[in-house]
């Protein structure tokens, strides 16, 4: 009797520690993993003043924007709508190299910048041109480029880029500016564009970058500078 009432109470026991384990496949659960040697994966991480980066390469995170990394494989679906994101904690590696990943909104990520921005005061993203402003929103990849005044001569300039990224609409607005044509390419909502820059990257000789990455006529520019856009144009006539 004694043994069959152990066998009982282990049973039961059993059958509760079992219910109490969290599934680790689920609706939440990533399409991937994150290492530090993990790549294909485009990593956003925001800097100590609410600035957005971008880098290919998970060893290129630095320090100060590792608590909160955006994921995404531009490959997959998964992660790329705004009701759910995966961001990674790459502060500290789990004993197997990989990184803890969860699930938030976008609205909860984009909080986190604002949080920063707000205790350091106005940065790219708050100025016009940024990803604030609805009167100048970061084209489709299918979209138009937008009308020629002049350089007409010139083949359309690519912005791979993003819709929160200051410094890719600063970029744009200083092409309108100039009258130069110009094709938006968002990498996040289109995944070929992603493959599109990280292949003109690698070209190039750059492992990584922050966005925008601006394709004058083969030369190759990560971030945005009047200056350089002028002498990369100068060099295209």
């Amino acid at each position: 009797m004694t043994r069959r009432l152990l066998l009982l109470l282990f049973a039961v026991l059993w059958i509760g520690c079992g219910k109490g384990k969290k599934d680790p496949v689920g609706p939440d659960a990533p399409p991937f993993v994150l290492k530090d040697d993990s790549q294909g994966l485009m990593l956003t991480w925001i800097d100590d003043k609410g600035e957005f980066h971008t880098e290919m390469n998970p060893k290129d995170v630095p320090l100060v924007g590792r608590d909160a990394v955006r994921v995404v494989d531009p490959t997959k679906d998964e992660g790329t709508h705004e009701s759910k994101i995966f961001v990674a904690d790459m502060r500290t590696a789990k004993p197997d190299g990989t990184y803890a990943i969860k699930s938030m909104t976008k609205a909860e990520y984009d909080q986190i910048a604002i949080a920063r921005r707000q205790k350091h005061g106005p940065t790219l993203a708050d100025t016009d041109g940024g990803p604030g402003d609805a009167g100048v929103p970061f084209l489709a990849p299918t979209d138009d480029p937008p009308p020629s005044n002049n350089n007409s001569n010139l083949s359309a300039v690519i912005i791979y880029g993003a819709s929160w990224c200051g410094p890719c609409h600063q970029a744009a607005a200083y092409l309108r500016k100039k009258g130069i044509t110009y094709v938006e390419k968002d990498i996040e909502a289109d995944p070929a564009a992603a493959k599109e820059m990280k292949s003109k990257l690698t070209r190039a000789g750059f492992p990584g970058g922050s966005i925008p990455v601006i394709d004058v006529r083969g030369k190759i520019l990560v971030g945005f500078n009047p200056r350089s856009i002028d002498e990369a144009l100068g060099r295209a006539t």
